[in-house]
């Protein structure tokens, strides 16, 4: 039988975490994106390392939550699949849009944007199309998305901005073959200018690392 695909417009509503507070003596404001699987409240520990008196870090929550293994205990989520993606990003971003516009945040703080695994392709597209300035752009063991193009980035000064890519010796997700599409794309988008750190072990977050970022 013949059907039809159809959309809806409609309001929702979606979490999202924040760790420490800001006060005159904030001088970086996080906005960390975890990868697939995690909930916000379990990614925020490994920012744990930072000066709470000088960081407050926002973490958004992915919108599409399911139970990891076959006990159904416990819950993970996940930001975009292959389905519908191009909706999908633009519900995604909206909802960044949201998380900052209610936290309204002073504009002389450092700005440090945060992407971990399938994080940074949110945090790629959301810098990409909101071209929003930040002191640092971290992208941790994650793919750039194939549809972003330099001209997305020519707003970039890389006077102003320290663009970082980390990955693990070991990460199982990025093989040579891998590394070596993804070294271009970093290349191309970033002029040349991505600083690439690496460290002993596979695709998981080193919290020495996160500190030594700001």
């Amino acid at each position: 039988m013949p059907h039809n695909e159809k959309t809806v417009a409609y309001t929702t509503e979606n979490s999202y975490l924040t760790q420490n507070t800001i006060s005159a003596s904030t001088k970086n404001v996080w906005l960390v994106f975890h990868g697939i699987g995690y909930l916000s409240r379990y990614f925020v520990k490994y920012f744990n390392s930072l000066d709470p008196e000088t960081n407050y870090i926002i973490v958004p929550q992915a919108p599409s939550k399911y139970y990891l293994g076959n006990e159904y205990k416990y819950v993970g989520a996940s930001w975009l699949t292959k389905e519908n993606t191009r909706m999908e990003i633009g519900n995604v971003l909206n909802y960044i849009d949201a998380v900052l516009e209610a936290e309204n945040l002073p504009k002389d703080l450092n700005f440090v944007l945060f992407g971990f695994s399938q994080g940074v392709s949110i945090a790629m597209r959301w810098l990409a199309h909101r071209k929003i300035t930040c002191k640092t752009v971290a992208l941790y063991a994650g793919g750039i998305p194939d549809e972003l193009t330099e001209k997305d980035f020519d707003f970039l000064d890389f006077d102003v901005t320290n663009v970082k890519v980390i990955y693990g010796d070991t990460d199982e997700f990025l093989n040579p073959d891998r590394l070596k599409v993804e070294k271009i794309k970093i290349d191309n988008l970033f002029r040349g200018k991505a600083e690439i750190i690496t460290f002993v072990g596979g695709h998981e977050m080193k919290p020495e690392i996160i500190k030594s970022l700001v």
